[in-house]
């Protein structure tokens, strides 16, 4: 595979969707998502198999609804934005149904798979071509360093470990 037949594609950031979804008490979800994202996937084949997909989102974009939550989640209790500002995701490799890479939260860099609709390739009213994908994992929020926690007087732990990743993307071809 030569280089020069790589095309780019970059994210349509007013199309897509970077969401999570954690336990709260174990007795309900929270739901959240970043604002602020970027990225894009380089590919030699129209059914986008071996491309190569990077991401980032800024911690500080991250928004659960919640102010003092939002602000307690970019503290250094878990992500601490401050000193670590992005998280980033390179793909290792994409065989159309399960994309493997590393994921990168406040300094810690650890190998997911996320579960991947490719949902197909359409031109928009304008004349750009559009790729729609959607991914899912799901990741334990201690493996990256967000380890705060706390326990009610009831005994019920406030956040779960388990965090399901739940992201939708629609990448534009340049």
């Amino acid at each position: 595979m030569e280089e020069s037949k790589n095309t780019t594609w970059k994210i349509d950031s007013t199309h897509s969707e970077v969401g999570f979804k954690v336990k709260h008490m174990m007795i309900s979800t929270v739901s959240g998502s970043f604002e602020e994202f970027d990225g894009e996937v380089k590919s030699s084949s129209e059914d986008f198999k071996n491309a190569h997909f990077s991401f980032s989102a800024a911690i500080d974009s991250i928004n659960t609804k919640n102010k003092d939550r939002d602000n307690h989640l970019k503290s250094d209790d878990f992500f601490g934005a401050e000193n670590h500002p992005k998280l980033t995701f390179t793909s290792k490799s994409f065989d159309g149904e399960t994309m493997v890479g590393d994921l990168t939260i406040k300094g810690f860099t650890k190998e997911v798979k996320l579960d991947t609709d490719f949902n197909g390739v359409a031109v928009d009213p304008y004349g750009q071509t559009k790729a729609g994908f959607e991914f899912e994992g799901q990741i334990n929020r201690k493996d990256f360093g967000l380890a705060w926690s706390s326990v009610t007087e009831a005994g019920s732990i406030v956040v779960g470990e388990k965090v399901k990743l739940v992201v939708s993307i629609q990448f534009v071809k340049q």
